[in-house]
């Protein structure tokens, strides 16, 4: 069995695009882990099936993420913009694309293109947290740790630190999987640099440490705010570089997608 595929990333993060009406028959779960894995697949941090059928809302398209370890995703800031690069260069959108997602529509605005590189600014809709969150005490097996919990379209869980000179993956992994999280959550860790920028590590629900994340960057914005230790316009520096983030009523972020690669994946699912 053949599976068409366009590659992109966003700031690093990458993903794996199919057209839904192409997509595999069998267990579309086992098939994002194959052909995402970095060894003997493709290799990417997730999976999309994107519909370009337009739907409600006037939208251009909708998608369904699975990430790496073949579960389900709300939505990817990083992932979206990889998906509105895809529907425009098939034609299918101009410089405004509206995206149904898992956490709603989506609208994405072209700022830029050359070729096959896009920039695009993307309304992340607005947080929401529970009462008590936001200096939350979370409780671990060597005592408790302080986080922030929010929601930006998927779960968040924001933990400051001075410093990344600890194993904050080990950290991220176990937070990921703490019982307090019943769908498990996505994990950043933030250092506060000065009143307009952040820098932060990312350890993703279902894909573990990746070079960057929309989602992750906007929820780390957005409680650096809340807790008074940034304000907007907020600079989030990842290992892939800067995301710019403003809030307004809605969180804006504005970020790159490039398409860099196409081609089939041979998989043979355990059906065939």
């Amino acid at each position: 069995m053949r599976i068409p595929f366009t590659k992109a990333h966003g700031a690093k993060n990458d993903f794996l695009l199919t057209w839904a009406n192409e997509a595999p028959r069998g267990d579309l779960r086992q098939a994002s882990i194959a052909i995402c894995d970095r060894h003997t697949g493709i290799g990417a941090d997730g999976w999309m099936l994107v519909n370009a059928s337009p739907g409600a809302a006037g939208t251009n398209g909708s998608i369904r993420l699975y990430n790496s370890d073949g579960s389900d995703s709300e939505i990817s800031g990083n992932g979206t913009r990889c998906a509105a690069a895809f529907l425009m260069d098939a034609g299918l959108a101009g410089e405004e694309v509206r995206i149904a997602t898992g956490a709603g529509t989506k609208v994405l605005r072209l700022k830029a293109r050359n070729g096959l590189n896009f920039l695009f600014e993307m309304n992340m809709g607005r947080p929401t947290l529970r009462e008590g969150d936001l200096h939350y005490r979370l409780p671990l097996e060597d005592g408790t740790r302080e986080v922030t919990i929010l929601n930006v379209g998927n779960p968040q869980c924001a933990v400051f630190v001075d410093s990344f000179d600890f194993d904050w993956r080990k950290l991220g992994k176990q937070l990921e999987w703490h019982p307090h999280f019943p769908n498990r959550t996505n994990v950043s860790f933030v250092r506060p640099v000065d009143d307009h920028s952040i820098e932060v590590r990312i350890w993703e629900r279902g894909a573990g440490e990746t070079m960057s994340s929309g989602t992750g960057s906007t929820g780390a914005a957005a409680a650096a705010v809340l807790r008074g230790l940034a304000s907007s316009p907020v600079v989030v520096h990842t290992p892939a570089g800067p995301l710019p983030i403003r809030w307004e009523e809605d969180l804006f972020l504005t970020g790159p997608a490039e398409i860099v690669a196409g081609g089939e994946f041979y998989w043979e699912s355990a059906n065939s």
